[in-house]
Protein backbone atom coordinates (compact mmCIF):
# COMPACT_ATOMS: atom_id res chain seq x y z
CA UNK A 1 0.00 0.00 0.00
CA UNK A 2 0.92 3.75 -0.69
CA UNK A 3 0.69 6.04 2.22
CA UNK A 4 1.13 9.70 1.31
CA UNK A 5 1.07 12.44 3.75
CA UNK A 6 2.97 15.12 2.43
CA UNK A 7 3.31 19.38 2.53
CA UNK A 8 4.40 21.41 -0.28
CA UNK A 9 4.32 25.03 -0.70
CA UNK A 10 3.75 25.71 -4.32
CA UNK A 11 3.81 28.84 -6.45
CA UNK A 12 -0.03 29.46 -7.57
CA UNK A 13 -2.32 32.28 -9.45
CA UNK A 14 -2.46 34.75 -6.91
CA UNK A 15 0.33 33.90 -4.75
CA UNK A 16 1.22 30.47 -2.99
CA UNK A 17 -0.35 26.94 -2.59
CA UNK A 18 -0.03 24.61 0.59
CA UNK A 19 -0.40 20.97 -1.20
CA UNK A 20 -1.41 18.44 1.46
CA UNK A 21 -2.06 14.71 0.43
CA UNK A 22 -3.03 12.85 2.70
CA UNK A 23 -4.23 9.33 1.36
CA UNK A 24 -3.64 5.68 0.72
CA UNK A 25 -3.26 3.83 -1.86
CA UNK A 26 -4.12 -0.28 -2.65
CA UNK A 27 -1.85 -2.43 -4.90
CA UNK A 28 -3.92 -3.16 -7.80
CA UNK A 29 -5.64 -0.02 -8.02
CA UNK A 30 -6.17 2.16 -10.66
CA UNK A 31 -6.53 5.59 -9.59
CA UNK A 32 -7.81 9.04 -11.46
CA UNK A 33 -6.45 12.66 -9.81
CA UNK A 34 -8.61 14.77 -11.40
CA UNK A 35 -9.39 18.46 -10.86
CA UNK A 36 -8.66 22.38 -12.36
CA UNK A 37 -5.41 23.27 -13.17
CA UNK A 38 -2.99 24.37 -10.97
CA UNK A 39 -4.67 21.90 -8.08
CA UNK A 40 -1.36 19.62 -7.42
CA UNK A 41 -1.81 17.03 -9.65
CA UNK A 42 1.20 16.62 -11.65
CA UNK A 43 3.36 17.93 -8.32
CA UNK A 44 1.67 14.87 -6.41
CA UNK A 45 2.86 12.33 -8.79
CA UNK A 46 6.46 13.85 -9.11
CA UNK A 47 6.71 14.03 -5.36
CA UNK A 48 5.91 10.12 -5.43
CA UNK A 49 8.22 9.30 -8.18
CA UNK A 50 10.78 11.22 -5.71
CA UNK A 51 11.56 14.39 -8.75
CA UNK A 52 10.20 16.53 -6.00
CA UNK A 53 10.65 17.05 -2.47
CA UNK A 54 8.21 17.39 -0.51
CA UNK A 55 8.32 20.48 2.31
CA UNK A 56 7.44 18.24 4.84
CA UNK A 57 5.29 14.96 5.63
CA UNK A 58 6.16 10.69 4.95
CA UNK A 59 5.91 8.66 1.46
CA UNK A 60 6.34 4.92 1.52
CA UNK A 61 5.23 1.94 -0.05
CA UNK A 62 4.69 -1.68 1.82
CA UNK A 63 5.47 0.09 4.84
CA UNK A 64 9.41 1.07 3.15
CA UNK A 65 9.95 4.89 3.62
CA UNK A 66 10.75 6.14 0.53
CA UNK A 67 10.64 9.67 1.99
CA UNK A 68 10.33 11.25 5.39
CA UNK A 69 11.41 14.97 6.46
CA UNK A 70 11.85 14.22 9.98
CA UNK A 71 14.44 10.79 9.68
CA UNK A 72 16.11 12.63 6.24
CA UNK A 73 15.12 9.64 4.45
CA UNK A 74 14.34 10.28 0.51
CA UNK A 75 15.06 7.20 -1.64
CA UNK A 76 16.65 7.75 -4.98
CA UNK A 77 14.03 7.84 -8.06
CA UNK A 78 15.70 5.02 -9.65
CA UNK A 79 14.75 2.21 -6.54
CA UNK A 80 11.18 3.64 -6.22
CA UNK A 81 9.96 0.66 -8.86
CA UNK A 82 7.97 3.35 -11.18
CA UNK A 83 7.37 4.14 -14.14
CA UNK A 84 6.11 7.38 -14.79
CA UNK A 85 4.98 8.69 -18.28
CA UNK A 86 5.47 12.44 -19.04
CA UNK A 87 2.59 14.58 -20.98
CA UNK A 88 4.96 15.11 -23.47
CA UNK A 89 6.42 12.15 -23.65
CA UNK A 90 10.07 13.16 -23.14
CA UNK A 91 11.24 10.58 -25.91
CA UNK A 92 14.85 10.41 -26.47
CA UNK A 93 15.11 11.97 -30.48
CA UNK A 94 18.41 10.51 -31.05
CA UNK A 95 17.72 6.77 -30.76
CA UNK A 96 15.01 4.71 -32.27
CA UNK A 97 11.61 3.13 -30.61
CA UNK A 98 13.56 0.27 -29.55
CA UNK A 99 16.51 1.89 -28.25
CA UNK A 100 14.11 3.91 -26.11
CA UNK A 101 12.92 0.86 -24.80
CA UNK A 102 16.53 -0.63 -24.36
CA UNK A 103 17.88 2.41 -22.29
CA UNK A 104 15.33 2.32 -19.67
CA UNK A 105 15.46 -1.31 -19.04
CA UNK A 106 17.27 -2.36 -16.44
CA UNK A 107 20.48 -4.13 -16.08
CA UNK A 108 20.27 -8.03 -16.78
CA UNK A 109 16.63 -7.08 -17.16
CA UNK A 110 14.21 -9.78 -19.15
CA UNK A 111 15.80 -10.25 -23.00
CA UNK A 112 12.26 -10.89 -23.89
CA UNK A 113 10.29 -7.93 -22.63
CA UNK A 114 11.21 -5.47 -25.36
CA UNK A 115 9.85 -7.76 -27.98
CA UNK A 116 7.01 -8.45 -25.73
CA UNK A 117 5.80 -4.79 -25.24
CA UNK A 118 5.83 -3.90 -28.75
CA UNK A 119 4.26 -6.45 -29.32
CA UNK A 120 1.77 -5.56 -27.03
CA UNK A 121 1.84 -1.85 -28.57
CA UNK A 122 1.59 -2.96 -31.96
CA UNK A 123 5.33 -1.07 -33.06
CA UNK A 124 6.88 -4.25 -33.65
CA UNK A 125 7.03 -2.78 -37.29
CA UNK A 126 8.30 0.63 -36.38
CA UNK A 127 11.02 -0.38 -33.66
CA UNK A 128 13.95 0.94 -35.66
CA UNK A 129 12.07 4.68 -36.21
CA UNK A 130 12.96 7.88 -34.51
CA UNK A 131 10.03 9.61 -32.58
CA UNK A 132 10.74 12.64 -35.61
CA UNK A 133 9.19 9.93 -37.67
CA UNK A 134 6.15 8.82 -35.57
CA UNK A 135 2.54 9.89 -34.96
CA UNK A 136 1.43 11.14 -31.39
CA UNK A 137 -0.45 7.99 -30.99
CA UNK A 138 2.50 6.23 -31.93
CA UNK A 139 4.92 8.22 -29.42
CA UNK A 140 2.69 7.75 -26.82
CA UNK A 141 2.84 3.89 -27.09
CA UNK A 142 6.51 4.35 -27.18
CA UNK A 143 6.07 6.27 -23.85
CA UNK A 144 4.00 4.16 -22.40
CA UNK A 145 6.03 0.64 -23.98
CA UNK A 146 9.37 2.76 -22.10
CA UNK A 147 7.93 3.32 -18.90
CA UNK A 148 6.85 -0.86 -18.53
CA UNK A 149 10.14 -1.38 -19.52
CA UNK A 150 11.47 -0.43 -16.32
CA UNK A 151 9.25 -3.10 -14.81
CA UNK A 152 7.62 -1.20 -12.47
CA UNK A 153 5.39 -1.77 -9.71
CA UNK A 154 3.74 1.76 -10.15
CA UNK A 155 3.19 3.58 -13.24
CA UNK A 156 2.22 7.45 -13.00
CA UNK A 157 0.43 8.95 -15.87
CA UNK A 158 1.02 12.60 -16.49
CA UNK A 159 -2.62 13.35 -18.61
CA UNK A 160 -0.99 10.83 -21.71
CA UNK A 161 -4.04 11.03 -23.77
CA UNK A 162 -4.81 14.95 -24.11
CA UNK A 163 -3.16 15.74 -26.96
CA UNK A 164 -4.47 12.79 -29.03
CA UNK A 165 -7.77 12.76 -31.38
CA UNK A 166 -10.96 11.08 -29.69
CA UNK A 167 -10.71 7.82 -32.04
CA UNK A 168 -7.12 7.28 -30.83
CA UNK A 169 -7.62 8.28 -27.20
CA UNK A 170 -10.39 5.18 -27.03
CA UNK A 171 -7.43 2.92 -28.61
CA UNK A 172 -5.01 4.07 -25.84
CA UNK A 173 -7.16 4.13 -23.10
CA UNK A 174 -7.42 -0.05 -24.02
CA UNK A 175 -4.13 -0.27 -24.45
CA UNK A 176 -3.52 1.30 -20.25
CA UNK A 177 -6.65 -0.96 -19.43
CA UNK A 178 -4.92 -3.61 -20.74
CA UNK A 179 -1.22 -3.31 -19.32
CA UNK A 180 -2.99 -2.38 -15.67
CA UNK A 181 -4.33 -5.47 -15.65
CA UNK A 182 -1.21 -7.66 -17.45
CA UNK A 183 1.55 -6.65 -15.88
CA UNK A 184 -0.43 -6.22 -12.47
CA UNK A 185 0.33 -2.68 -11.63
CA UNK A 186 -0.77 0.44 -9.22
CA UNK A 187 -1.43 3.02 -11.53
CA UNK A 188 -2.07 6.43 -10.91
CA UNK A 189 -3.98 9.18 -14.02
CA UNK A 190 -3.78 12.58 -14.10
CA UNK A 191 -6.54 13.36 -16.46
CA UNK A 192 -9.44 16.53 -16.86
CA UNK A 193 -11.79 14.19 -18.59
CA UNK A 194 -14.80 12.32 -16.47
CA UNK A 195 -14.86 10.11 -19.58
CA UNK A 196 -11.93 8.74 -19.08
CA UNK A 197 -12.01 8.47 -15.19
CA UNK A 198 -14.94 5.93 -15.69
CA UNK A 199 -13.59 3.98 -18.20
CA UNK A 200 -10.37 3.26 -16.35
CA UNK A 201 -10.38 3.90 -13.04
CA UNK A 202 -11.81 2.37 -10.02
CA UNK A 203 -11.09 5.06 -7.67
CA UNK A 204 -10.81 9.32 -7.99
CA UNK A 205 -9.66 11.41 -5.80
CA UNK A 206 -10.39 15.67 -6.59
CA UNK A 207 -7.69 18.01 -5.57
CA UNK A 208 -8.85 21.55 -4.91
CA UNK A 209 -6.86 24.13 -4.33
CA UNK A 210 -3.87 21.30 -3.20
CA UNK A 211 -6.39 19.80 -0.81
CA UNK A 212 -8.14 16.73 -1.72
CA UNK A 213 -12.30 17.22 -1.44
CA UNK A 214 -13.68 14.16 -2.61
CA UNK A 215 -12.72 10.61 -2.82
CA UNK A 216 -14.06 7.45 -3.87
CA UNK A 217 -15.58 5.44 -6.46
CA UNK A 218 -16.00 7.54 -9.89
CA UNK A 219 -19.59 7.34 -9.75
CA UNK A 220 -19.88 8.11 -6.49
CA UNK A 221 -17.59 10.84 -6.35
CA UNK A 222 -18.30 12.32 -9.93
CA UNK A 223 -22.34 12.49 -9.59
CA UNK A 224 -24.95 13.73 -7.26
CA UNK A 225 -26.93 10.78 -8.17
CA UNK A 226 -26.71 6.73 -7.20
CA UNK A 227 -27.21 5.74 -10.49
CA UNK A 228 -28.53 2.19 -11.54
CA UNK A 229 -29.64 0.48 -14.28
CA UNK A 230 -28.48 -2.51 -17.12
CA UNK A 231 -25.94 0.00 -19.05
CA UNK A 232 -24.33 3.15 -18.10
CA UNK A 233 -22.38 5.41 -20.93
CA UNK A 234 -20.46 8.68 -20.70
CA UNK A 235 -20.82 11.50 -23.16
CA UNK A 236 -20.68 14.79 -23.83
CA UNK A 237 -23.82 16.84 -24.45
CA UNK A 238 -23.71 18.22 -28.16
CA UNK A 239 -26.75 20.34 -28.15
CA UNK A 240 -30.35 20.59 -26.62
CA UNK A 241 -33.84 21.13 -28.57
CA UNK A 242 -36.97 22.22 -26.54
CA UNK A 243 -39.60 19.74 -27.82
CA UNK A 244 -43.02 20.11 -26.40
CA UNK A 245 -42.75 19.62 -22.38
CA UNK A 246 -39.42 17.59 -22.83
CA UNK A 247 -36.01 18.29 -24.28
CA UNK A 248 -34.01 16.05 -26.88
CA UNK A 249 -30.75 15.90 -25.62
CA UNK A 250 -28.15 15.06 -28.33
CA UNK A 251 -24.96 13.14 -26.74
CA UNK A 252 -21.84 11.95 -28.18
CA UNK A 253 -20.88 8.34 -26.53
CA UNK A 254 -17.66 7.14 -27.90
CA UNK A 255 -17.67 9.31 -30.73
CA UNK A 256 -21.48 7.96 -31.96
CA UNK A 257 -24.28 10.54 -31.42
CA UNK A 258 -27.01 9.46 -29.59
CA UNK A 259 -30.33 11.63 -28.48
CA UNK A 260 -31.94 11.29 -25.28
CA UNK A 261 -35.22 12.45 -24.46
CA UNK A 262 -35.47 14.69 -20.90
CA UNK A 263 -37.64 16.37 -18.79
CA UNK A 264 -37.41 19.81 -17.84
CA UNK A 265 -35.61 18.82 -14.32
CA UNK A 266 -32.90 16.86 -16.02
CA UNK A 267 -31.99 19.12 -18.69
CA UNK A 268 -32.19 21.87 -16.31
CA UNK A 269 -28.54 23.51 -16.11
CA UNK A 270 -27.34 21.17 -19.40
CA UNK A 271 -25.28 23.10 -21.97
CA UNK A 272 -23.10 21.58 -24.79
CA UNK A 273 -19.59 20.55 -23.94
CA UNK A 274 -20.84 19.35 -20.24
CA UNK A 275 -19.97 15.32 -19.25
CA UNK A 276 -23.01 13.49 -18.19
CA UNK A 277 -23.91 9.77 -17.73
CA UNK A 278 -27.01 8.25 -20.03
CA UNK A 279 -28.15 5.42 -17.90
CA UNK A 280 -31.45 3.04 -18.41
CA UNK A 281 -33.68 2.79 -15.71
CA UNK A 282 -36.92 0.40 -16.66
CA UNK A 283 -36.01 0.72 -20.94
CA UNK A 284 -36.17 3.80 -20.39
CA UNK A 285 -32.92 6.28 -21.01
CA UNK A 286 -32.06 8.50 -18.24
CA UNK A 287 -29.45 11.63 -18.36
CA UNK A 288 -27.52 12.98 -15.08
CA UNK A 289 -25.02 15.78 -15.20
CA UNK A 290 -21.16 14.79 -14.27
CA UNK A 291 -19.94 17.51 -11.22
CA UNK A 292 -16.68 19.45 -12.70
Amino acid sequence: MIALNIHKMLKAEGGTMDLHINTAIHPGELVALYGPSGAGKTSTLRMLAGLMDPDSGTISNDDTPWFDATRKINLNPGKRKIGYVFQDYALFPNMSVRQNLQFAQKKRGNSQLISTLLDMVELTDLQDHKPATLSGGQKQRVALARALAQEPEILLLDEPLTALDPKMRLKLQEYLIRVHREFQLTTLLVTHSISEISRLANKVLVLEKGKVAREGIPSEVLLKHNVSGKFKFVGEVISLEAADLMYVVHVLVQEQPIRVIATAEEARGLKPGDQVIVASKAFNPLIYKLEA
